[in-house]
């Protein structure tokens, strides 16, 4: 057994002692792991300096008590959390995402796997998450803003433009962005850096809210491009029907390509003519419907209960765009059968272990949530850019930027494989280019 490896095994185990009951995080660290080795044996002043140690730690993470009044009068109590992972090179930067589904371990996970995704961009932007496990579903607006200001009353003490600046996930959107801002704004005055996915009126970019979506794409195209092939004609299945997707979905028919499903937590939508992102923006972003209702306003669509990655679509490029582990083994094993050739996550880690290794063994072209979603967090840099110019870049300048990112992004992922000898392993590739970025500056910073 090499150095490397017996270093990586050990902080695994220490891990495995301490945070044992994380199962999302220690998932995260392990696919992390899984693909490192080769930099440890480059590098053995990383492993002096016990840098794998120091960022498997989050630098700082805490949980806090959001009290709300509801609607009736009755006063509930939610959990919130922020994880300030690492800020080596530049202040924390991540989502805050309401579900209830989010524990320290998913927050932790999403933390983790932000460094990489940030390093990735170019940006001098550090890894962190947040959260709370409150469920905007069904809530009023009244109730969702009551609760939002609660949220930030504390989270406004831990944050700042140089500090920790985060944006939207799951469950927060344009509203639930306005309502912590304008909670900040209350207690400590006008400061437009202070979160991502802002309004256009007070100090949002162009193209933020297609940034993931449109990002997912260019970097499909990217990929595919390096293999001589190109995203015209390409049969997608999709997953989601929020953000991601939808602008996944506008994109993907600009370049050529036909997405044919959409899905929400309830079913999915089958079209064979293709989905029109309009009619789902309606449906999820206006009217916050279920997608079941496409069914009803597009006559060649079909609805079905269940997830769409059950049902034996044949397609060329898949894209889980929705949540964490939604594809198992069965799951890719069906993607596989049905002939796809690409594999894009547009959501974070939606691929477990197991269907990672069959993309793997079946020789697919497979992009990283952390690299192939990037989009979303390159533009919310860009946007603490403006906000620092006090300017606003035009829609094309920003979209042109992103495009750039991701095929940086690609490319650096293919590239850090071929330097150590990994072929087209993109999810090694990623993960090498990311964490050297990182690990370099921690290690120039002594330890800290």
């Amino acid at each position: 057994m090499s150095q490397a490896t017996e270093y990586i095994k050990e902080v695994r185990a220490n891990l495995a002692q301490r945070d044992g009951n994380q199962a999302e995080f220690l998932e995260a660290v392990d696919n992390f792991l899984a693909t490192i080795t080769p930099v440890f044996e480059a590098h053995p002043e990383y492993i002096e300096a016990n840098i794998l140690g120091q960022i498997t730690e989050p630098e700082r993470a805490f949980q806090f008590r959001v009290p709300w009044v509801d609607d009736a009068g009755k006063v509930q109590i939610n959990r919130g959390f922020r994880v300030q992972f690492n800020s080596a090179i530049g202040p924390y930067k991540g989502g805050l995402r309401f579900h209830p589904s989010v524990n320290l371990s998913v927050v932790k996970f999403l933390g983790f796997e932000q460094i990489f995704k940030n390093s990735l961009t170019g940006l001098p932007i550090g890894g962190g998450k947040g959260g709370s496990d409150f469920n905007p579903k069904g809530k009023s607006a009244g109730e969702v803003m009551r609760f939002a200001q609660s949220f930030m009353t504390e989270l406004q003490k831990h944050i700042g433009p140089d500090i920790d600046v985060p944006a939207g996930d799951i469950g927060v959107g344009g509203r639930e962005i306005g309502y912590l801002f304008g909670q900040y704004k209350r207690l400590n005055g006008f400061s437009g850096g202070i979160l991502t996915g802002k309004g256009l009126s007070y100090g949002g970019s162009l193209a933020r809210p297609e940034a993931t979506g449109f990002g997912l794409l260019y970097y499909v195209d990217a990929m595919l491009k390096a293999h001589r092939d190109d995203l015209s004609g390409k049969k997608i299945k999709l997953s989601g029907a929020g953000n991601v997707a939808i602008y996944a979905i506008q994109k993907a028919t600009e370049l050529g390509a036909k997405i044919v499903t959409v899905s929400d937590s309830d079913g999915y939508i089958y079209d064979e003519r293709g989905i029109d992102y309009k009619v789902v923006q309606q449906i999820k972003e206006v009217e916050r419907g279920r997608i079941s209702e496409y069914a009803k306003r597009v006559s060649t669509a079909e609805y079905s209960k269940g997830s769409v990655w059950e049902a034996p679509i044949d397609c060329d490029v898949a894209l889980p765009c929705a949540t964490q582990n939604e594809i198992d083994v069965d799951g890719a094993k069906l993607l596989i059968s049905s002939g796809v050739q690409v594999v894009a996550e547009g959501a974070n880690m939606p691929s477990t272990p197991e269907a990672i290794k069959a993309y793997r063994q079946a020789g697919l072209l497979y992009g990283p949530a952390k690299a192939a979603n990037a989009g979303g967090v390159a533009v919310s840099a860009l946007e603490m850019s403006q906000n620092s110019q006090r300017l606003a870049w035009s829609f094309a300048d920003v979209d042109q930027r992103l495009q750039k990112i991701m095929q940086d992004i690609f490319q650096k992922s293919a590239d850090a494989a071929k330097q150590y000898n990994l072929g087209d392993d993109y999810v090694a590739g990623a993960n090498i280019a990311g964490f050297l970025k990182v690990a370099d500056a921690m290690y120039a910073q002594g330890i800290v």
